[in-house]
C-alpha cells in the first residue's frame, strides 16, 4: 500500500521552464517518473533520480512502456554511458536468459504485439535523440536555486 507521500518529489527540484512536473509513478530505488506539462499520457516524462539525477526518456507513455519492455536495464547502466548500459543488458540476459519470453509476455498483457516493439538497438538510439533534442532541453529539471541535476545519460560516449 502507498501513501501520498509515496509520490512527491523531493523538495526543491522543478523544471527550469516552470511547466508542471507530475510524477506518476516511483521505482523501486524511490526514483521518480513524471509527466511534464499538461495533458494526459502523451506528455513528455522524465525520470529523476534520488542520486541528483534527471533526464527525458520518452515522449508519451507508450514511448516509456516500449523502453521499459526492450531494455529494462537502462536504469542499472553504470553511468548510464553507451559501454554500462551494454554491460547491463549482459547482466540482465546473464540473470534471466527467458527475458524475450518474459518480454513478450508482458506486451502482449498489454495489448502489444511483440513482434511490432522496436529493437534494443533503436530504442537505445531514441534516449540519445531524446537526450540531445529540444525536447531535453525543455524537460530541464533543475533545483529551485536554479542548478541543474546532472544528466541522465552521458551521451558524449555515443556515436551520432
Amino acid at each position: 500500500m502507498t501513501s501520498p507521500a509515496d509520490h512527491e518529489l523531493q523538495e526543491g527540484v522543478l523544471l527550469a521552464s516552470g511547466a508542471r512536473l507530475e510524477q506518476f509513478a516511483r521505482a523501486a530505488s524511490g526514483d521518480a517518473f513524471c509527466f511534464v506539462g499538461e495533458g494526459g499520457e502523451e506528455r513528455p516524462v522524465v525520470y529523476i533520480s534520488l542520486d541528483g539525477e534527471a533526464g527525458l526518456l520518452a515522449l508519451g507513455l507508450p514511448e516509456l512502456v516500449r523502453l521499459c519492455l526492450v531494455a529494462p536495464w537502462w536504469r542499472d547502466a553504470a553511468g548510464r554511458s553507451a559501454e554500462g548500459i551494454r554491460a547491463a543488458a549482459d547482466q540482465y540476459w546473464q540473470d534471466i536468459p527467458d527475458l524475450d519470453q518474459r518480454r513478450d509476455r508482458a506486451a502482449r498483457a498489454l495489448g502489444l504485439d511483440p513482434a511490432r516493439l522496436p529493437c534494443e538497438a533503436m530504442v537505445l538510439d531514441r534516449l540519445v535523440e531524446l537526450a540531445r533534442g529540444p525536447a531535453a532541453e525543455a524537460c530541464l529539471v533543475i533545483y529551485d536555486e536554479g542548478e541543474p541535476l546532472d544528466p541522465l545519460f552521458d551521451i558524449s560516449a555515443h556515436r551520432r
